[in-house]
């Protein structure tokens, strides 16, 4: 058996007898290891989850009560702030009826009317104000009688008790003559209007003031209740409480329920509104009595659920709410306790199964992987030398190691780079030996055209002064003059873009050149419209340039800028030093811009987008650029505007 094994694994690959050996030495200490957690894991977890539910269950509960705390304690400040605005409010109407009262006093003690006549001008006036919707002022004498009410004057009601039975006119009377001049007092009782409608007693508050002087109790009522803002508010709260108690789950099928100390269910999915102080469960126990009696605690009981074949345990953990007398339960079936204690067993031998095919994977992934490593290198190297070999010298070994495989791979890429650079030598000096070919041909086109040219410009010249304007033939004539010099502008734009000579530097005053060449173009026929702007750098370096060459470029660049303006525009030439050591002009202008499929091609020669441009103004003014060391790029947006910006070494030397 042994031979034969060996002699198997002698005939297997490489990367086979890698995953031969590996594999097992990978999975089968997973799967002891694993199937060890599995069981520890499974017993730990019904011991823990048991316990974590019952936690979970007090903590719902604790939460629960919190939740009816906080809306009990919200809804006693507002009632307290309600309160206290309706006992400012009444106050203030007592004042005002005081205050009316107190006119008509002195309207009697001027000798104005008589103290009838005050009297019932002060009930008249009395009897006009409302107190919300059903409250009214009134006035009684200390002794009970009613001077001013709107259904019972003339009454005495000194005995008359509130709901409670106590004599709140007696003490209304009693405490108004022990008063403060200009104190104001209050008084909340019980009252049911059977006139009204009320079924059931109110709070009633009432402000009063004694006016001694006609021995008058004039006091401002209305029910507190009609007072609130809105009387559904506290309603549609208490709903939204209720609503929010039951949507919280407690595991799949338990719920919180609450109830008041007679069984009554005041918060419950389907019971709520019913009385279950005498439901038992499967085992004839009342629970929901000894939840009542007892008030917090915990209780374990068997329940039968509709559709259900057998009962089922359920833990409940209540606790008692004070301020209502509810007791607040939440509950849950142990099965679901365990449901998930089962679950993770579950979970945890799925996992090592998985586990093990992954692990399996990914080792047979690893060996083959090593193997790959060791020969993906050389297979790299093979395919790109073939690439090279067909002419595709941008090609290069990907070096990503320090081994003699790396060592090799950034020699060729060295010897890659060299072939590379020779051959843009080779490229760079057949476009020059070009460039010297064009400079002799645009010498010859020079020399041939300008001569007839000449002539031809000469003669319409000549012809144009000899005719009238109003000769038809006067517009032909000028045409051959204005096209004769386009086409004698075209070839010295030629000539000077094949022999732009060597600059001739000298250290210039930046600013001091630009002013010049500004106050020159902005005189121009074609800037009439433009307004140019100045913005020069004080703290500018003086830098090594060509001046007569750079007065060319700016120049070509203010007029390109006017012409990009059709109607009124501003063209703002700047110069800064930025912080690469390059001193910047920049020409703004808010012109037309430049479309981005033109940005590329702006520079070449031949290349315009004007109707009767040549091309060769920009490319003139690149290669100025770049014979002196410098960097000319435009950023344009179409219908903003265009930004060109000449960048201009200070030290050349460093460059």
């Amino acid at each position: 058996m042994r031979r034969y094994f060996f002699a198997f694994m002698n005939n297997l690959k490489l990367r086979w007898k890698m995953l031969v050996l590996v594999l097992p030495l990978v999975t089968v200490p997973i799967v002891l290891v694993g199937g060890v957690i599995s069981y520890i894991s499974t017993q730990q977890a019904y011991r823990g989850i048991t316990q974590t539910s019952k936690d979970d269950l007090a903590h719902m509960a604790s939460f629960t009560i919190d939740l009816l705390n906080s809306h009990y304690q919200q809804f006693q400040v507002y009632k307290q702030d309600k309160q206290r605005s309706t006992n400012l409010e009444l106050a203030t109407l007592t004042t005002l009826a005081y205050n009316m009262v107190e006119a008509q006093h002195r309207q009697y003690k001027s000798g104005k009317v008589d103290l009838r006549t005050a009297k019932e001008e002060a009930r008249k006036a009395l009897k006009r104000v409302n107190v919300g919707t059903t409250g009214y002022i009134y006035a009684m004498s200390t002794k009970g009688d009613l001077e001013v009410h709107i259904a019972r004057e003339g009454e005495n009601v000194y005995e008359e008790k509130d709901e409670n039975g106590r004599p709140f006119i007696r003490i209304m009377c009693e405490n108004a003559l022990k008063s403060k001049p200009g104190e104001v007092l209050y008084i909340v009782y019980p009252w049911r209007n059977p006139v009204l409608g009320d079924k059931y007693p109110r709070n009633k508050v009432v402000a009063y003031r004694y006016f001694r002087e006609w021995d008058w109790i004039i006091a401002s009522g209305g029910y507190l209740e009609e007072t609130y803002e809105d009387l559904a508010f506290e309603r549609r709260s208490f709903q939204e409480l209720k609503d929010k108690i039951k949507s919280k789950k407690v595991g799949d099928t338990g719920y919180i329920f609450c109830m008041d100390d007679k069984g009554n269910f005041t918060v419950h999915p389907g019971g709520e509104g019913k009385n279950f102080l005498n439901a038992v469960d499967s085992s004839g126990h009342k629970f929901i009595k000894e939840m009542v009696e007892k008030k917090r605690g915990w209780i374990r009981y068997p329940w039968l659920n509709p559709g259900e074949k057998n009962p089922r345990m359920k833990i409940v953990r209540y606790d008692y709410f004070k301020p209502w007398g509810w007791i607040v339960a939440v509950g849950s079936y142990e099965d679901e306790f365990y449901g998930e204690a089962n679950k993770i067993r579950g979970r945890i031998a799925a996992s090592m199964t998985l586990l093990t095919i992954v692990t399996s994977v990914v080792a047979t992934g690893l060996v083959f992987l090593a193997a790959k490593i060791f020969t993906q290198p050389i297979m790299h190297m093979i395919d790109v030398i073939r690439r090279v070999k067909k002419g595709r010298l941008d090609e290069q070994m990907e070096v990503d190691a320090g081994d003699e495989l790396g060592e090799m791979a950034s020699a060729f890429n060295l010897m890659t780079a060299m072939i590379r650079q020779n051959k843009e030598m080779e490229a760079s000096l057949a476009q020059q030996g070009k460039m010297a070919s064009l400079g002799v041909l645009s010498s010859g086109v020079a020399h041939e055209i300008n001569n007839p040219l000449g002539v031809i410009l000469g003669y319409a010249s000549y012809i144009e002064g000899k005719t009238s304007e109003d000769d038809p033939n006067y517009r032909f004539i000028h045409e051959i003059k204005r096209e004769s010099k386009r086409c004698k502008k075209i070839v010295q734009d030629l000539l000077s873009y094949a022999r732009t000579p060597k600059p001739a530097l000298e250290w210039t005053d930046v600013n001091d050149l630009l002013g010049q060449i500004v106050d020159f173009a902005a005189n121009h026929t074609d800037m009439h419209h433009v307004t140019v702007v100045k913005d020069f750098s004080p703290e500018l370096p003086r830098v090594m340039v060509d001046g007569d060459q750079i007065r060319q470029v700016a120049i070509n660049l203010i007029l390109n800028a006017g012409a990009a303006m059709s109607g009124e525009g501003t063209l703002t030439v700047k110069s800064f030093l930025d912080g690469e050591g390059y001193v910047n002009i920049v020409f703004c202008d808010n012109g037309a811009g430049i479309p981005a499929e033109d940005i590329e091609k702006i520079f070449e020669p031949f290349f315009t987008t004007k109707a009767k441009g040549t091309g060769l103004g920009l490319a003139i003014t690149k290669q100025i650029i770049e014979m002196h060391h410098g960097k000319i790029s435009i950023l344009s947006e179409v219908g903003k505007g265009s930004d060109v910006i000449v960048k201009l070494p200070v030290d050349r030397d460093e460059l």
